[in-house]
């Protein structure tokens, strides 16, 4: 891997050496001298962002004094995203592990210490965040948003002006912006199929409906097996999503529903073999790591004693689903000298997880039972009620019938209920007025309004066989003591209730100077108050059966009826600051500086548990992050470069880990960072283009002797895709479309503390797109091709790696995709 960055960053740089000349050389040649642009490069140089910008119009993408990445509609799917996390791997400088279906990735950005989900990235619909804290626990933004073929196209940002407008993410904020109708009326309707039983078909109409009417619909089915056969249905749901324009006298204004009822099954780690320091992984002996899981038919229907006669029934086909609402509008007007702009939405949707979350490593039926014997030996309580009689032997059966041979590999799994139900509302106004001399102001406001309400039974471990679609087993001890029943071995160690409410105002003004034609200057500040509160369930313990014996129920926690009320109001304020110089005028420079900040968010009230705590800044601090940047930009018929330099500083944030064993450690850290993110494209000839894109990045924490000088986790050094795309005419608007993705990660830590290792993986993806005129598409798409065992997640139940059997989860293993897309 070392051996790779030297000449990587040497050919990076020798690019943009090579393109500051020849835009040069451009701009002192009065004569033109490159073709006329095809109709893709011409869209491309022509792109204009709305996201990051004042004016709801938008600025020229080559003429962004920040760094955003653009995805058309083809671009998506030629990318052939798993999730919508996934589509994060087109974007520079952002690693997003999606290996776990369609909910509950993490998705880290360069330079800001995260340790799992998605806080410093925010997920937007229309240029309004969706919800707007980016995570809670058992939820990440990008969970409440499916991709289908009602999105034109999407936003990133990363920095930048973010920090002042929306919800003021100073990470990455992902802008979805979806189709409107056209006065030239617009349909499809596209089937595909593919691995794990596949079957989905996507539809979608926009038009005009009358004079300065537009309207547009349009949705998906889905339903399939996962590439991970549980043995059954992985994904199954359906969304709807529609839009009505009104053209205005210069302006518009635009509304959107979309309804989604969506089930996902949710993939955590599966055995593996960890050898030479975990810098070597292999298949664990009868489980294929590409294409298995723990999960089976035979624990798809859980049951959770959740406290003395009380038992609940659960489906792990449920998995981390999405059933939601989101409805909303954005108005844009020119009222004389006045630009008014405003979008709103509102949110309401049921976000319960259902799922398996692996704990200790796999180990043999007869060291279990040892460990078993010790336990239960170790606790007076349980010898006591076995009449004083110690156990020196246990029997293991299957729950279906059978021994359980000693040598069988086994592994604890925790079934988890998590019920979340979330509400919000967003507004941000924005007045934007020439003031003369080149500067345009714009003053504006944000308010927000979420709420959380959480019911939540964690731990609910079963004990299982170490293979693809697990079978559970049952434990005795031979002095009576029942260690696992109906493959139940563990309590409920954690059943909170609580019910949060936040809210947000903030204020912000804005200048952007247009000193000449070449040199434009924008700078910004913004204040913002949070208000938080919590009302969280006091927890007791109790033995759900009375039984002593029965060892898996005891100590099983739940509600004591009384409850333990927290808040908290918090203010910060943030700016951004930069410049762009046209060199010509498809290329410019930019500088940029900001300073944001994040603030804590309601499971950081559950996880301090006492007023006090809460109010202690040194325990609960506001996190600070500060930015700079310089970048170079061009497009032009032969090549195209985004690349930017940026260095982080990080102070302050919280971080949290729920162990196996149902503790939460806590720690406190900071962090800065240095690298360059890079898009680069070369088309040397007609229909062929040459795509790299990537970052390199040396990130560290800081500010805690625990994990001061340490890597920050999760993040590779490096990371890059190369993407070589090549189409071929074939007449009467015929063509066929050939592309690849040959794809790069470096080695990462998945803890602060540098001790568990993730080896670098590479991966290819290819696919061909055929054309049949205006009306016809096929397309064959396979991702992972090389069936790369590459990992994305330690074990996060525990604070360290090791060597033999572990838990962790990896890639998904070869896939394929095939779909017909009907235009009319």
């Amino acid at each position: 891997m070392k051996s790779q960055n030297p000449f990587l960053l040497s050919a990076v740089t020798a690019a943009v050496l090579t393109l500051v000349n020849q835009t040069a050389a451009q701009a002192q040649s009065a004569a033109p001298t490159e073709p006329v642009p095809s109709k893709e490069v011409a869209a491309e140089v022509q792109q204009v962002v709305v996201t990051g910008v004042a004016s709801a119009r938008g600025v020229r993408k080559v003429d962004s004094a920040f760094s955003i990445t653009t995805a058309t509609e083809e671009q998506l799917k030629q990318a052939s995203p798993s999730s919508t996390a996934d589509v994060m791997k087109l974007v520079p400088g952002v690693y997003a592990e999606s290996t776990g279906g369609q909910s509950g990735a993490n998705i880290e950005v360069r330079g800001f210490p995260s340790g799992s989900d998605s806080p410093f990235v925010s997920v937007q619909l229309m240029g309004n965040p969706i919800f707007p804290p980016p995570t809670l626990s058992f939820f990440e933004g990008s969970s409440a948003f499916r991709l289908d073929d009602t999105v034109e196209r999407v936003e990133v940002l990363r920095g930048g002006p973010s920090t002042i407008w929306s919800n003021a993410q100073p990470g990455a904020t992902m802008n979805f912006i979806l189709k409107e109708g056209t006065d030239t009326p617009e349909g499809s309707v596209r089937f595909t199929t593919g691995t794990g039983s596949l079957r989905r078909v996507d539809m979608y109409y926009g038009g005009k409906i009358s004079d300065g009417w537009y309207g547009s619909v349009g949705g998906f089915y889905r339903k399939t097996d996962g590439v991970r056969d549980a043995g059954f249905p992985a994904d199954d749901g359906h969304q709807l999503t529609a839009t009505l324009t009104r053209k205005l006298d210069d302006g518009k204004l635009t509304m959107y529903v979309r309804n989604t009822d969506d089930k996902n099954a949710f993939y955590t780690g599966v055995p593996l073999i960890s050898s030479n320091g975990g810098h070597t992984i292999s298949q664990f002996p009868g489980f294929n790591a590409l294409t298995g899981t723990l999960m089976s038919g035979e624990m798809r229907n859980f049951t959770i004693e959740a406290a003395p006669g009380k038992t609940l029934n659960r489906d792990l086909a449920d998995g981390r689903g999405l059933k939601a609402t989101v409805f909303g509008a954005d108005f844009d007007q020119k009222i004389g000298e006045w630009s008014v702009s405003n979008k709103f939405n509102r949110f309401d949707g049921d976000l319960n997880t259902n799922a398996m979350f692996t704990g200790n490593n796999p180990l043999s039926m007869n060291d279990y039972l040892n460990a078993a014997i010790a336990s239960a030996n170790g606790n007076a309580a349980t010898v006591a009620a076995a009449g004083g009689k110690l156990a020196t032997a246990g029997t293991a059966t299957y729950v279906h019938g059978g021994a359980v041979d000693g040598s069988q590999q086994v592994v604890q799994a925790g079934l988890w209920s998590v019920a979340k139900k979330l509400t919000s509302f967003t507004d941000e106004l924005r007045v934007s007025k020439d003031i003369g001399h080149g500067n345009t102001v714009t003053v504006g406001g944000y308010f927000a309004d979420y709420s959380s309400h959480d019911v939540w039974y964690l731990g609910n471990s079963h004990l299982m066989t170490a293979v693809p679609q697990a079978s559970l087993i049952n434990v005795t001890l031979n002095n009576g003591v029942v260690v696992s029943k109906n493959g139940t071995d563990g309590n409920v160690f954690y059943a909170p209730v609580a019910s949060y409410d936040g809210r947000n105002t903030a204020a912000f003004i804005s200048d952007e100077w247009k000193v000449n034609d070449r040199i434009k200057i924008d700078f910004g500040m913004r204040h913002e108050q949070q208000k938080i509160s919590g009302t969280i369930s006091n927890l007791t313990s109790a033995d759900t059966d009375n039984n002593p014996l029965t060892v898996y129920n005891n100590g099983t926690s739940m509600p004591d009826g009384s409850n333990t009320y927290l808040s908290r109001t918090d203010s910060a304020n943030s700016f951004t600051i930069g410049g762009n110089y046209k060199l010509a005028k498809d290329t410019a420079v930019f500088v940029r500086a900001n300073r944001g900040h994040t603030f804590i968010s309601f499971d950081d009230l559950r996880g301090a548990g006492t007023q006090a705590k809460v109010n202690d800044r040194g325990i609960l601090p506001t996190p600070k992050v500060s930015q700079y940047e310089i970048g170079f930009k061009t497009a032009t018929q032969m090549y195209s470069a985004y690349i930017n330099a940026f260095h982080t500083e990080f102070d302050g944030i919280a971080f949290s880990q729920v162990l196996a064993d149902g503790r939460e450690l806590h720690s406190i850290s900071g962090s800065k960072g240095n690298g360059v993110e890079f898009e680069l494209a070369v088309r040397p000839i007609e229909n062929l283009q040459l795509a790299l894109t990537g970052d390199y990045q040396k990130s560290e924490y800081r500010d805690n002797p625990d994990t001061a000088g340490k890597t920050v986790q999760r993040q590779p050094k490096l990371q890059f895709r190369f993407t070589p795309t090549y189409k071929i005419p074939f007449g009467d608007g015929n063509s066929a479309k050939l592309y690849a993705t040959y794809t790069s990660i470096g080695e990462r830590w998945a803890d602060q503390a540098n001790q568990q290792y993730l080896p670098s993986y590479r991966t290819i993806d290819a696919g061909v797109l055929f054309s049949l005129g205006d009306k016809i598409e096929v397309r064959l798409s396979g991702t992972n091709l090389n069936n790369e065992l590459g990992l994305t997640e330690g074990n996060s139940r525990l604070t360290a790696g090791g060597t033999g059997p572990i838990n962790a989860r990896p890639l998904f293993g070869r896939t394929w995709e095939a779909s017909v897309l009907y235009r009319f």
